[in-house]
């Protein structure tokens, strides 16, 4: 397993405000408790079902649990019931009515934006992502948006991924007056393009468990 200490100065020697949000998906709570012992409080989640039970294998630990993956209809009641720390994949105006309309508290979470404009992809594509922010702010009273998330482009060129990233920075920096605080990109292959264009948070899974 990776030091992390050695991680987070490399991080922060790039953006000191940064998050490590370490990804948890393809390990058990084990492994998250060996990078708790190092430090780290916040991880991620793609499944419902697996973010339901290691939060309750290591409840007594305090960590803070979000949700990155996409979110399934029939799962919503259940990631509410979980009342994780970051919705991270809101990915679509009728997604946040249908979680805001269930909700009986303010979910912190942010809308996930298709900056790579790929098939593979979810999210809001990028000339509609900031109309669909403020209309989710107007409609929708329980869903508490702080910001933004995306994946950078599935491509070998560098110059490729960058734009993507440049392409989310660039919508999140015209919503701060609307209360974004955060920009979610960035993972174990393209974390340092990333924080170079603008990141303040990453989504860090497998390099971690080397």
């Amino acid at each position: 397993m990776i030091v992390l200490s050695k991680l987070l100065d490399e991080i922060y020697s790039i953006n000191p405000q940064a998050r490590l949000i370490a990804v948890s998906k393809n390990v058990t709570s084990k492994e998250v408790l060996e990078l708790f012992s190092q430090g780290q409080i916040e991880y991620g989640e793609n499944r419902v079902q697996e973010l339901a039970k290691k939060q309750s294998e290591l409840k007594d630990l305090g960590l803070k649990w979000h949700m990155i993956g996409r979110l399934q209809s029939n799962k919503i009641n259940q990631l509410i019931a979980l009342k994780p720390t970051l919705w991270q994949s809101c990915d679509s105006f009728e997604k946040a009515l249908e979680v805001d309309k269930r909700l009986n508290f303010k979910l912190d979470t942010l809308l996930q934006i298709n900056s790579a404009n790929e098939d593979s992809k979810q999210g809001v594509l990028e000339g509609v992502a900031k109309e669909i922010y403020l209309k989710i702010n107007e409609q929708c009273s329980n869903i508490n948006l702080v910001g933004v998330m995306s994946i950078g482009s599935h491509s070998d060129d560098w110059r490729e991924v960058t734009k993507s990233f440049e392409t989310t920075y660039k919508i999140y920096k015209s919503l701060e007056k609307d209360g974004a605080k955060i920009c979610s990109m960035g993972m174990s292959s393209d974390y340092e393009l990333a924080l170079k264009s603008g990141s303040n948070m990453l989504r860090i899974g497998s390099m971690l468990y080397i």
